[in-house]
């Protein structure tokens, strides 16, 4: 619902209330027209509303040069659409930021954050990938003179239907915070190899992941504070979203990222990993399991339901997320394992 559609309500409300307030015997309702009148300018002016959604965060410092904050655990629209982290790197000449959170709102917010912090100019965002709660404050940052680098595959995503029928929809389920002003922004440059940043005694090593959780993956490798941010290929303690994934890709990343010696990880959603190689070990263990018995399904021509119910999940159900994903992971995963099949065939 667009700005001008809702201001159009409210007017209307207004003239219903003017109305019964010249009828005869009635008393004019003062209260309601002011509240209504208010909210009519709460409409007109909902660009500075959303700079100040009522959300919590906070910057949490993980390293010398590292800071990160952690959005709360929710489907998408959830807590103003705060439920993804967004990482702050802190180098001698400027910053670079990991992920730009959902809504431009809320990269507003930070950035008055990161202002508390440093007024060193921000040099780069990097964007792990190109999924609505992670790349729409793009534009904020953009603005503030930052240069957009996004990993190959971003540019499926930004040229599909998806893209544009995801943000119709964020601007009514995230309205205010998501509006008509709103962009997706591409990235200024692709990263499709190893590529380090120098930021003055702090060097950023950004590893493209290919097709893992999305088309395309980054993570980034701080030094010397041997800080990894790993996107949404890692969830911390709980069942990650597999999406469309390629899991085989996402299995072979995970394998890469396991040989560094990582003191601090940060993923997309939840807290810091505080034991970071059982973090990785763990979403290994749950993609591995998906394909294996999902593969074992598919080739003995088993219906997904049927396989599904005869799976023991119990190293696995207790985790949170299991619930609201797990069925639609597996169910991913058998389908891809049925394409793959017929690919080879």
């Amino acid at each position: 619902m667009t700005r001008d559609i809702l201001s159009a309500i409210l007017a209307a409300t207004v003239l219903v209330l003017l109305s019964a307030c010249e009828r005869p015997g009635k008393q004019t309702d003062s209260a309601a027209i002011s509240a209504t009148v208010k909210n009519i300018a709460v409409v007109e002016t909902a660009g500075d509303v959303a700079e100040s959604p009522d959300v919590e965060m906070v910057l949490q410092k993980v390293s010398s040069h590292v800071y990160y904050v952690k959005g709360k655990s929710g489907v998408a629209t959830d807590n103003a659409g705060f439920i993804s982290n967004a990482g702050i790197i802190l180098g001698a000449d400027g910053i670079v930021l990991f992920d730009a959170l959902g809504t431009p709102a809320l990269a507003r917010l930070l950035l008055g954050k990161i202002r508390e912090l440093s007024d060193l100019p921000i040099k780069a965002v990097i964007a792990s990938h190109y999924h609505a709660d992670h790349i729409y404050g793009l534009q904020v940052f953009k603005e503030a003179g930052a240069t957009i680098l996004g990993p190959n595959g971003a540019e499926l995503y930004l040229e599909s239907e998806v893209a544009e029928q995801r943000l119709e929809e964020r601007r009514v389920s995230l309205y205010p915070w998501v509006d008509d002003n709103t962009q997706l922004l591409a990235p200024d440059e692709y990263i499709n190899a190893l590529h380090e940043l120098d930021m003055g005694g702090v060097r950023l090593t950004i590893t493209p992941l290919g097709a893992a959780h999305s088309d395309g993956d980054l993570a980034v490798f701080v030094e010397p504070d041997n800080v990894l941010f790993s996107g949404d290929i890692i969830f911390e303690g709980r069942i990650p979203f597999v999406g469309d994934a390629d899991t085989r890709a996402w299995l072979n990343a995970l394998g890469r990222m396991s040989e560094r010696k990582v003191t601090a990880l940060i993923p997309g959603h939840g807290g810091k990993a505080e034991k970071p190689d059982e973090a990785v070990a763990l979403t290994q263990r749950y993609l591995a399991f998906l394909r294996s018995e999902m593969g074992a399904a598919v080739d003995e021509f088993v219906s997904f339901d049927e396989a599904y119910g005869d799976i023991d999940w119990s190293e696995f159900a207790d985790l949170p997320a299991f619930e609201e994903a797990n069925r639609r992971n597996a169910y991913q995963v058998y389908l891809s394992l049925e394409a793959e099949g017929l690919a080879q065939q």
